[in-house]
């Protein structure tokens, strides 16, 4: 059975309301071909429900694996979208062009039988050419009466044939094209209405169209065939995605247990994770992190250690004396004085220690705050020399100075008290009659400044750890002090943005190099 259309676009937008006439064998509704309806495909397999279980929904590889999946669906639906487009666009631009041509071939050869008022050929030609099931061929007079069709039998039903879709445009002299949906059934056709004219003369209008049935099967299982592929995409971009996310979220959750187990104390561990990227740089940082803090673990030991123990022989003395003192020693003058003495003496011992200690605190502690301004570092340097003045002398060991005229950047008092601790060291240690140089110089945009003695030296296996807190070299045993000093003054000097190192040969002496900023 053949049919008429009503338009759903037209090359020209006209839309005739006398459709109406038509009564039930016309209409004029707008219509939207539906291309498919959407399906909801999941796997209820074992496979899925173990690996949805595996799944932690707040974890950085469900986040990634969420993340590369959204990407990937929504890069491929476009793609896919703009294929499926792209070839609709283009099969129906060229149907439009093919219909065009045929009715430009076919409309010459009508208009001359027309010229000729052939009325039984123009039946011949249109029944040649016109195809029941596909193709529908219909001529019109100037005036819009049907004087040939394809389909005799259905066209007989319609009187009034204007408001058939491009009809009315073609009796105006104006060629229409559209996609129309038929009269008598509801699929969707191709048409062209194209007026036949000569000298100027409208003879009448060819109108020929086409079904889009077919085309329309194929184009649904076109669309099935591409979902079908890209289901596929996505499930094995799945895979691929689950597999790389697992690859950066693995070594991240190591690397948590691992910080886990190093905020627990456990120092030994070792990161083991080579990827070439900056997890295997985060993972070696870690290992340092870890390889510093138990270093620091064993240095708070070791300083409570040295602590307890330092603290403990001066009370120990003192309460001992104490005792002492109780037990009738108090009533002998002479003893009583020698007591009263070593007790003044441990308690000074015991409050420099404390002092020290906090001294020593705050500055790791980065809580001393430093009056840096531009001071004469000759000015310090003498300070300090008037200061062991009496020391040196006790000792008889001179001092020679050879200080260059600099100004450094530093807190004078900080400055001085580093200087009283490598002097008083430097004194400690230097036989009787000896001299201990002091010289500095500009290097750079520092000031170089060394303090050398005359004494026995440091042994080389003492050496790199003389600026440890508490630590005493095997020289040092027989001299007084805790091993605070050159701690103390270490971290002074690194406060100042300087530093501070020390060299030493067997029976020649030790040298204390120091480096501090000079004034801008």
């Amino acid at each position: 059975m053949q049919e008429f259309d009503v338009p759903v676009g037209s090359s020209r937008g006209n839309r005739d309301k006398g459709c109406a006439k038509l009564g039930c064998f016309a209409t004029d509704t707008s219509y939207t071909p539906v291309m498919f309806e959407p399906m909801k495909l999941f796997a209820k397999d074992s496979f899925t429900r173990r690996w949805l279980a595996s799944l932690r929904w707040n974890s950085i590889h469900t986040k990634l694996l969420a993340n590369y999946l959204l990407l990937i669906v929504l890069g491929t639906s476009l793609m896919s979208g703009y294929i499926l487009w792209t070839f609709y666009a283009f099969f129906m631009q060229s149907r439009q062009t093919d219909l065009e041509n045929w009715a430009t071939a076919l409309s010459e050869s009508i208009a001359d039988v027309l010229e000729e008022k052939d009325t039984q050929r123009v039946q011949t030609i249109v029944q040649r050419y016109g195809a029941p099931a596909n193709i529908t061929l219909r001529v019109f007079d100037a005036q819009g009466s049907l004087l040939a069709t394809s389909n005799p039998q259905t066209d007989r039903q319609i009187t009034n044939w204007r408001p058939i879709p491009g009809v009315s445009e073609a009796l105006h002299g104006h060629t229409a094209q559209g996609i129309a949906k038929g009269v008598l059934s509801t699929d969707d056709r191709l048409y062209i209405a194209k007026p036949m004219t000569r000298n100027g003369q409208m003879l009448g209008i060819l109108r020929i169209s086409i079904t889009l049935e077919q085309f329309q099967k194929q184009f649904v299982r076109v669309i099935w065939a591409i979902l079908a592929a890209l289901g596929i995409t996505i499930f094995l971009c799945t895979l691929v995605s689950d597999r790389l996310a697992r690859s950066l979220s693995k070594p991240i959750e190591v690397m948590r247990n691992f910080a886990i187990r190093v905020g627990k104390g456990q120092f030994d561990d070792k990161l083991m994770i080579r990827q070439s990227n900056e997890l295997d740089q985060l993972a070696t940082e870690l290992n340092r992190m870890s390889e510093r803090l138990k270093s620091l673990d064993e240095e708070r030991r070791a300083f409570l250690a040295n602590v307890s123990h330092e603290l403990r022989t001066p009370v120990s003395n003192v309460q001992v004396t104490i005792e002492a003192l109780e037990s009738g020693a108090v009533d002998e003058l002479e003893l009583r004085d020698r007591f009263f003495q070593t007790i003044k003496e441990e308690t000074k011992r015991l409050s420099g220690l404390i002092h020290d200690l906090l001294d020593l605190g705050r500055l790791e502690a980065g809580v001393t705050l430093l009056e840096i301004q531009p001071i004469a570092l000759q000015s310090v340097i003498s300070r300090a020399i008037r200061a062991m003045e009496v020391r040196m002398q006790d000792k008889n060991v001179t001092v020679q100075v050879d200080v260059d005229d600099l100004r450094i950047m530093g807190d004078s008092e900080r400055l001085l008290q580093a200087f009283l601790n490598l002097l008083d060291n430097a004194i400690k240690y230097s036989t009787p009659n000896a001299c201990i140089f002091i010289a500095a110089s500009r290097h750079k945009r520092q000031a170089l400044i060394s303090i050398r003695d005359q004494g026995s030296g440091i042994p080389e296996t003492d050496l790199p750890r003389i600026f440890e807190q508490f630590y005493t070299t095997s020289r040092s045993r027989k001299q007084s002090g805790v091993g605070l000093g050159l701690a103390i003054a270490r971290r002074i000097i690194e406060a100042h943005g300087g530093s501070i190192t020390a060299s030493s040969q067997p029976g020649q002496g030790s040298v204390f190099t120091l480096l501090l900023p000079l004034e801008s």
